[in-house]
């Protein structure tokens, strides 16, 4: 399936950019080289264990802090070191704990901050334009 001179990625690489979680892979997926066309291939046909593990996790956290809506290291703040399963991130979302509340509205003010920020910057930009094209 490879060819020689065709660039490869690790099996960490290729977890991560598909948004799963390494340990959780079949273990020919985790001792095998993916090729770009091979990672191609797991993006647009998804095997059954791909999705699955889409579907229901365990997920990596990356992708735990994107469905709770905080970040990842607010997801450490509130102690979630592991992968969480789909059910595992609805129970938290339907009763969430105290530190996921108090995560999730400094998520949305740091948020907010940096789209100020921008919005700010963009004003700026917009009004140099005006000035240089007088």
């Amino acid at each position: 399936m490879t060819s020689e001179n065709s660039q490869s990625m690790k099996p960490a690489t290729v977890a991560k950019k598909l948004g799963i979680y390494l340990p959780a892979t079949p273990q020919e997926f985790q001792d095998s080289v993916i090729t770009r066309a091979d990672f191609a291939e797991l993006q647009a046909n998804p095997p059954e264990w791909l999705a699955e593990l889409r579907r229901s996790g365990p997920h990596p956290r990356p992708v735990v802090a994107q469905k709770l809506n905080v970040s990842i290291s607010g997801l450490a703040r509130g102690g979630v070191e592991e992968a969480l399963t789909t059910a595992e991130i609805t129970a938290l979302l339907q009763a969430p704990p105290a530190w996921l509340v108090a995560e999730r509205s400094t998520h949305a003010a740091v948020r907010a901050e940096a789209q100020r920020v921008k919005d700010e910057a963009s004003k700026k930009d917009a009004k140099k334009a005006r000035t240089a094209s007088e």
